[in-house]
C-alpha cells in the first residue's frame, strides 16, 4: 500500500477523547504546510484530501456529519487516517454512563463510546496518528488519582500495535500540539500513500524523528547563557531559565528552534520556562512547575564555576577584537596614506 498510487486520502478526526479540542484549533496557525494547502490541492504529488474533523466541520453536526464514521467502519473509506484527539478513558472503571462518547449508536440509540470508536475504525484505518499529548501519552487527564484512567493511544491499542498497512501508531505530542509539527507530519504520511515517500521513521517512543531528536535546549535562544553559567533569577531577563524551572535541557521538543506560528514564540524564546508537554512523564514528572529541576541543581552548579572563568576569558579576548588591527597606526594619518578632513 505505501508504493501504490492513491486517489484520495480521508483523514477521520476523533476530537472525542479527553481533552480541550487545543489541537484542532493550533493546527488553523499552521503554514509549513497550512491545513489549506493540503485541503486545497495546493501541494504537488498529493492524492485529494477529504477532512472530516468535528471542530473544523462545516456540516452542522447530526447524522450528515457522522456519515464519514459509518462509512469509515464500513470499509467504504479506503484508505483513510484516523486521527486521535485527546487521552482515552477507562471505560471499564465505571459504575454507570461513560466518559467520552461521539455520535449515537442507530441500532441501539445510545451514544457510541470513544473507546468503541477506535476499536472499530483502527483495525480499518491505514494509518494511525495520536495528536496532542493527551492522545500520545495521557496528558493531563492520565495525571495520579484521576478518576477515568486516562491512557494514551498506544496504551489503550498496545505499544506495539500496527495498521494493516504495517505502520505503527504515530504519535506527534504537544500541550497543544506545534501545527506545523503536525501538518507536516501529516504531509509525510500522505506522500507515503501516495507512494512518493519510504516509511515514516520513528523513535521507540513513536514520534517522528526529525522533529523530536533533540533537546529544547539544544534549539533555545538562551542556551548559549547556560554555557556561560549565566542564569535569570526573575522572569524578563534575558539569560537561561533553568534556575526559574526550566526543564529545556532534557526535553525532546523542537519548538524554540520552529518557532510558534511562522516561525515566532516558542515557550523559552518569548520568556517562558518549557514544563515539558511533548514527554511521556508529562505532568506528573515535572511537577511542581517553576521550581528548579532536581537535576538543574548539580549540573548550574557546575556550569556557574566554569562559567565565570570562560565569561572572564572571553571578555578579555572580546576587548581585543574590538580594537583595530596594530598595522593601521591610529591617528590622523592612516596607513592606507588617507588624510581624514574632519
Amino acid at each position: 500500500m505505501t508504493r501504490t498510487r492513491v486517489e484520495a486520502v480521508h483523514i477521520v478526526w476523533i476530537t472525542a477523547g479527553l481533552g480541550c479540542d487545543g489541537d484542532s484549533v493550533s493546527i488553523t496557525a499552521a503554514s509549513q504546510p497550512s491545513l489549506e494547502d493540503v485541503i486545497l490541492g495546493a501541494i504537488p504529488g498529493l492524492p485529494r484530501v477529504y477532512l472530516h474533523n468535528p471542530v473544523l466541520a462545516y456540516e452542522l453536526g447530526g447524522d450528515s456529519f457522522m456519515t464519514w464514521w459509518y462509512q469509515a467502519e464500513r470499509g467504504e473509506l479506503d484508505p483513510f487516517v484516523l486521527v486521535v484527539e485527546g487521552s482515552i478513558p477507562n471505560e471499564r472503571i465505571k459504575r454507570e454512563g461513560y466518559w467520552a462518547a461521539l455520535g449515537t449508536d442507530p441500532a441501539t440509540g445510545q451514544p457510541i463510546t470513544t473507546c468503541e470508536w477506535i476499536d472499530r475504525l483502527a483495525p480499518k484505518a491505514w494509518a494511525v496518528v495520536a495528536i496532542g499529548t493527551c492522545a500520545t501519552y495521557g496528558g493531563i487527564h492520565a495525571m495520579q488519582g484521576n478518576p477515568t484512567g486516562a491512557m494514551g493511544l498506544a496504551d489503550y491499542l498496545g505499544h506495539g500495535w500496527k495498521s494493516w498497512a504495517g505502520i505503527p501508531i504515530v504519535n506527534v505530542p504537544g500541550c497543544p500540539v506545534q501545527p506545523d509539527n503536525f501538518m507536516e507530519t501529516l504531509l509525510y504520511l500522505l506522500y507515503q500513500a501516495a507512494g512518493l515517500a519510504p516509511m515514516i521513521p520513528l523513535d521507540d517512543l513513536g514520534r517522528p524523528t526529525w522533529l523530536f531528536g533533540r533537546t529544547v535546549h539544544e534549539g533555545c535562544d538562551r542556551g548559549s547563557y547556560y554555557e556561560q553559567g549565566d542564569f535569570a533569577t526573575e522572569y524578563g531577563a534575558p539569560q537561561c531559565l533553568v534556575k526559574l524551572g526550566c526543564w529545556g535541557p532534557v526535553v525532546q521538543c523542537n519548538v524554540p528552534k520552529r518557532g510558534w506560528m511562522a516561525g515566532i514564540g516558542g515557550c523559552p524564546n518569548v520568556g517562558g520556562i518549557c514544563i515539558g508537554c511533548t514527554m511521556p512523564g508529562f505532568p506528573d514528572k515535572f511537577m511542581p512547575f517553576m521550581d528548579e529541576p532536581p537535576g538543574a541543581k548539580l549540573s548550574t552548579g557546575i556550569a556557574g564555576a566554569y562559567g565565570g572563568a570562560i565569561r572572564a576569558l572571553r571578555s578579555i579576548t572580546k576587548s581585543t577584537l574590538n580594537k583595530e588591527p596594530s598595522w593601521r597606526r591610529k591617528g590622523r594619518e592612516l596607513a592606507t596614506g588617507y588624510q581624514p578632513r574632519w
